[in-house]
């Protein structure tokens, strides 16, 4: 199974807007934010677009674990996508301006985590509590900073070569075993959706611009 970041670049939906619901006679409620941790220097902090690496427990109100990434998912980080709805709405707002090596307890409330319906061993209108640890913060599939590490020649356009040798160097970090034809698949799959002209490069402009779907 391939690495969320590398699943992201070409399968999630960029757009950035998060588009949160509002009452203008019922103030919505909120995330509330306890800081545990927090590193001694601080290099960088998450904005809205950068992939995240994490490691988490979730709690119901009454201190039962539902589940944690230590112990449900192999004991292997998460990495997820910052305010794009990947997860929960309250992880979009509980995680911003966080920094490498910090960790925050959220108490999410129902409106922000599965609401109404629930899901799977969450009961509807259940207030989710977090226990969240930021290992790692990298550049998202949309920001200017990776089209710059994709653009090899600096030509301001992206090749299939100069695609597949980033998905390679993605491979290469997270030691995945390479594979020639999910990696032909993956770059089919991105040049089909991003190359809007069809000129066989995809383009500054169409590598950054909001499309409804990848």
């Amino acid at each position: 199974m391939l690495p969320k970041g590398l699943q992201a670049s070409h399968t999630l939906v960029f757009t950035f807007v998060l588009g949160y619901a509002s009452s203008a006679l019922i103030p919505e409620a909120d995330v509330k934010i306890d800081v545990l941790q927090k590193p001694f220097l601080c290099h960088r902090k998450t904005k809205l677009g950068d992939q995240l690496l994490i490691h988490y427990a979730g709690f119901f109100e009454n201190g039962t674990m539902f589940h944690s990434s230590h112990k449900n998912n192999n004991g292997e980080a998460v990495w997820f996508t910052l305010g794009i709805k990947e997860t929960l709405v309250g992880w979009d707002r509980g995680l911003r301006e966080m920094c490498a090596g910090e960790k925050r307890k959220l108490v999410i409330p129902p409106s922000l985590a599965y609401g109404k319906e629930g899901k799977g061993k969450i009961p509807p209108e259940s207030t989710l509590i977090f226990e969240v640890e930021l290992l790692d913060i990298r550049n998202g599939p949309r920001s200017h900073e990776s089209f710059q590490e994709m653009d090899l020649n600096d030509d301001w356009k992206l090749s299939r070569h100069e695609v597949k040798e980033y998905l390679r160097r993605e491979f290469d970090k997270y030691k995945v075993a390479q594979n020639d034809t999910q990696q032909e698949s993956m770059v089919n799959d991105i040049f089909k959706n991003e190359d809007e002209d069809e000129d066989g490069y995809i383009s500054a402009r169409e590598f950054t611009y909001k499309h409804d779907e990848l």
